[in-house]
Formats: C-alpha cells, sequence, structure tokens
C-alpha cells in the first residue's frame, strides 16, 4: 500500500485521545495565521483584504488536544461573508465543530475608505487597523469592533506660550465597543469617524498645496490634548444606543519630548446601558 492509498479514517487520531491530568485550557488554538478574506464595508458591500487571525477553543479536561486543521477549515468556509453576524455565526460553528464550550475567533485587517482632500476634493484611500472579535458559548455570545486611527494633534499649550506656531504630532486613537447585538448596525466606519472628530484634523493619503494649507490651518484652529480627544470620544461613544460598552486608549507620539503621552478609559457602560440596568 502506498502512502497516497492510505486512508484517513485508518490513521489514529492522537488528539481525541484521552489525558487522565485533569486539567482544563482556556484557549487552545492558532494565532499569527494570514489568510485573504472579503469583508463587509458600512454598506454591505464586500472588500478584499487579508486578516492576522487568531482562532482559539476551550478544552475539557479529559481531552488530549484541539483538531488545529478545522480551525483553517471553518475560517475558509466564511472567508468571504464576513461581517458582525457572520463573525459571530463562525464563531459559534467552530464552537460546535470542536465540540468545545467556547470558541473564539479575532481578525485583524487592514480596512480602506476613500477620503475626499478637503479643499480640491481629490481622492485618495486611507487604511485603518481594525479588529472583529467574536466568542461564543453555551450561554452566550460576545462581539467587539476595534478600530486605531491615525489623528493629527496641536498641542493647546505650545499654542497659548508661543508668539508663532504651536507643535503638532501623530496621535492614535484606539476603540474597542461592543454591539448590543451583532444586528445593530454598528461598523468600523462608524467609530473611524468618531475618532477622527476628536483630533485636531483627520489625516489623508494626497494632498495638494491648497488642501495641505487647509489642513495645517484647521488643526491650529482646534488644538487638543490626548485629554481632550478621550473625552471627546467617550462622550459621543456614551450616548450611542447601539454600544453597551467601551473602552479607549488615546497616544500621542510627542514631536519635541523623547516620550509619548497617553490617556485611556477602561471597559465602560454606555448611558443606555446603565439606564436600563438601574431601570
Amino acid at each position: 500500500m502506498t502512502i497516497s492509498e492510505i486512508k484517513a479514517d485508518s490513521l489514529q487520531d492522537v488528539q481525541a485521545l484521552p489525558d487522565t491530568r485533569g486539567i482544563a485550557l482556556d484557549e487552545v488554538g492558532v494565532e499569527g495565521l494570514r489568510y485573504p478574506l472579503l469583508i463587509s464595508d458600512a454598506d454591505g458591500k464586500k472588500r478584499e483584504t487579508v486578516a492576522t487571525v487568531t482562532m482559539s477553543v476551550s478544552l475539557a479536561d479529559d481531552v488530549k488536544g484541539a483538531h488545529l486543521s478545522r480551525f483553517v477549515d471553518v475560517l475558509h468556509a466564511w472567508r468571504d461573508e464576513l461581517g458582525s453576524q457572520a463573525v459571530a455565526l463562525m464563531a459559534d460553528d467552530l464552537r460546535q465543530r470542536m465540540g468545545s464550550a467556547t470558541a473564539r475567533v479575532a481578525l485583524t485587517f487592514p480596512y480602506f475608505l476613500e477620503r475626499l482632500a478637503p479643499v480640491t476634493g481629490i481622492a485618495s484611500f486611507m487604511d485603518y487597523t481594525c479588529t472583529l472579535t467574536a466568542v461564543s458559548n453555551d450561554r452566550s455570545d460576545e462581539l467587539v469592533l476595534g478600530v486605531k486611527v491615525p489623528v493629527t494633534s496641536v498641542c493647546p499649550c505650545s499654542k497659548a506660550i508661543s508668539d508663532r506656531g504651536a507643535h503638532n504630532q501623530r496621535g492614535w486613537v484606539t476603540i474597542d465597543a461592543r454591539p448590543r447585538t451583532a444586528a445593530t448596525g454598528l461598523w468600523f466606519d462608524d467609530l473611524i469617524d468618531i475618532a477622527e472628530a476628536a483630533g485636531s484634523s483627520p489625516l489623508y493619503a494626497l494632498l495638494k498645496r491648497p488642501d495641505e494649507r487647509h489642513v495645517t490651518m484647521a488643526g491650529y484652529d482646534k488644538p487638543v490634548f490626548v485629554e481632550d480627544m478621550i473625552r471627546s470620544v467617550a462622550e459621543a461613544l456614551g450616548h450611542d444606543v447601539r454600544i453597551a460598552e467601551y473602552r479607549i486608549r488615546v497616544v500621542n507620539d510627542e514631536s519635541i519630548h523623547n516620550h509619548a503621552a497617553y490617556a485611556q478609559i477602561p471597559w465602560t457602560p454606555t448611558t443606555s446601558t446603565r439606564n436600563s440596568t438601574d431601570g
């Protein structure tokens, strides 16, 4: 019998063997897997991207190992229809196929949006790092949308104390949000818009001279500390009825210091969530 003639069902399934040490595992899986997929945009249209993927399941104390090949099987089966609801269903599919109590799927990928320059209207694409995480168990499902958005920030103190000019730098606004349900309609575009509105100015891939002049002066007219940016983001997220909970981190890569400045808010329920709990 040649190697090609050996049937899969005749080979020993080592992962399915029992384990007698009595130690359950919270997560067993694969990470750092890069995979092409189609992700929905805010209008439901599919966009091509490449995700870095982490997938895991819990492992009972009497099971030796997880069948790692099934992670890629599930990912490939769902790769061309990924949105909030689909990722939640993919995590549940993984959980059931692996016979586990809990499954987790995390996808991190560049998400491109077309932006128009503020004066000339010339178009270009900006990329944003986005993360979509789904957890499925036999009690409930959890979904988290994450974005990391670059902005320009002009220092209010520098502007106030200087005879001319003010130092500015690249800032990063990171938002993680738990939608109330996968069907709320909340998407990356919404979080990106909130983050960009909090900075002194958004960034653009392409600017002509009139655009650069506009962006420079607009930023100067709206100086913000990291404290200002994070409070503006929190205010917007806190009143969004589609969101159950959020966390925020803002970092400025300071241009006149050899350190960064940051502010952060841990997981916080929105106003509507607090009201529903109180009521």
